[in-house]
């Protein structure tokens, strides 16, 4: 597997060279400052391409992966400009095309992209993690935001914590939790209001489940041909966590949900990034299983761990985000199904026989505790993992 690293521009606190020193082989990027919907034209893209490696400064790395370039709330739920959005969309995928960045990831999640309710929990080891509290969100749900039909999205016993948990809060520690919740997506919604949340909500008080992958399957109808021609492979993300937040509906969280959606738009271009630490979270997750039938259109691959914690409630879980060979997921059996796809796809041909995988979610260890990084992007921690996962694969090879 290609060993890529993602890297949030010229902003993040782990430099290129050090990415570099690490033996980091491709870069995972993005354009986090355009908003979704806007068109990622030539210029930005090749700015995003020479901050990582210049003639005059070669660093040995590139832009591999697009991680993401995002769909927006209005594809989403087929609003008004839809079709604007859906142009611009193909535009920014002719333009990374002509750029030479073929892997695009994107996710179907509806207005939160992954939610925690803790970005750095204290472990036992001195080192921090991101971690999901089952009852700290309903505390959030229940009592901040008052949302009207919360109640009935959760169990009375973890209602009765939620609300021991939030009369224990201070101001500041509700802002917090706020902020927590709504710092999935990298720098825009760091000034969400509760009442910015809730419009927002409202936009979807008439989107089932079902009406969610319908517009999801037509997005793909629309764009996947269109990427199938300029050889590009899109990879959709899976919900994070993979269970139902806020009354949204959730269409990713399974090898179900992808098998339904691969086979309603099924060319090469419309693919998987098999994410094992948002797909692990869910205890019937078989990871060496799906990978065994959905292989073929695994086009990017997430290699994290995440560790089952209590309280749970109604197929949902507390966790927290674990080391890359210490969680609920067997990561070795994982990299062994991969390597074994990546051997069959060498026997067809396939000119991306190479699957590229990063070491998503590090724990922040040793001097990324001095660092304040990007919460799951620190430098120590991250190269922990990558190099576990380096072990790994020699070891199997």
């Amino acid at each position: 597997m290609r060993q890529t690293w993602r890297w949030f521009g010229p902003a993040d606190t782990v430099s290129i060279p050090e990415m570099r020193q690490a033996g980091v082989e491709g870069v995972v990027s993005a354009l986090h400052h355009l908003p979704p919907g806007a068109v990622w034209n030539k210029e930005e893209i090749e700015k995003r391409q020479a901050e990582i490696a210049t003639p005059e400064t070669p660093s040995g790395l590139a832009w591999d992966v697009v991680e993401s370039l995002p769909v927006s709330e209005t594809i989403k739920t087929k609003g008004p400009g839809y079709a604007d959005h859906i142009a611009a969309y193909k535009t920014s995928l002719g333009n990374l095309a002509t750029a030479g960045i073929s892997t695009i990831c994107y996710n179907f999640m509806p207005v939160l992209d992954w939610t925690r309710t803790t970005l750095r929990h204290r472990l036992p080891h001195g080192g921090t993690t991101m971690y999901f509290d089952l009852v700290d969100f309903a505390s959030f749900d229940l009592f901040l935001l008052e949302r009207p039909s919360a109640k009935d999205d959760y169990p009375e016993d973890i209602r009765d914590a939620a609300l021991g948990r939030v009369q224990g809060l201070s101001d500041d520690d509700k802002i917090k939790l706020q902020n927590n919740i709504v710092a999935g997506l990298p720098g825009a919604n760091d000034n969400w209001t509760l009442n910015d949340i809730k419009d927002h909500l409202q936009t979807y008080n008439e989107i089932s489940d079902a009406l969610l992958r319908q517009n999801l399957i037509d997005f793909l109808t629309d764009v996947a041909p269109h990427a199938e021609d300029l050889g590009l492979r899109l990879c959709c993300h899976p919900d994070d966590p993979p269970f139902p937040l806020l009354g949204l509906p959730r269409i990713m969280s399974c090898e179900t949900d992808y098998a339904t959606v691969l086979s309603a738009v099924d060319i090469p271009a419309n693919g998987i990034t098999f994410c094992t630490g948002s797909l692990g979270v869910r205890a019937d997750f078989d990871g060496p299983g799906f990978i065994e039938r959905l292989g073929s259109r695994i086009h990017f691959a997430h290699l994290r761990n995440t560790t089952r914690t209590s309280p749970s409630g109604e197929a949902r879980s507390s966790f927290f985000e674990a080391e890359h060979l210490g969680g609920d997921t067997d990561m070795v059996t994982i990299v062994r199904a991969l390597l074994a796809e990546e051997t069959r796809r060498k026997t067809e041909d396939r000119p991306d026989w190479q699957i590229p995988m990063r070491p998503d979610h590090g724990q922040d260890l040793l001097s990324d505790l001095d660092r304040d990084s990007m919460p799951g992007y620190p430098l120590i921690g991250r190269m922990r993992g990558l190099a576990e996962l380096r072990g790994v694969m020699a070891g199997l090879a």
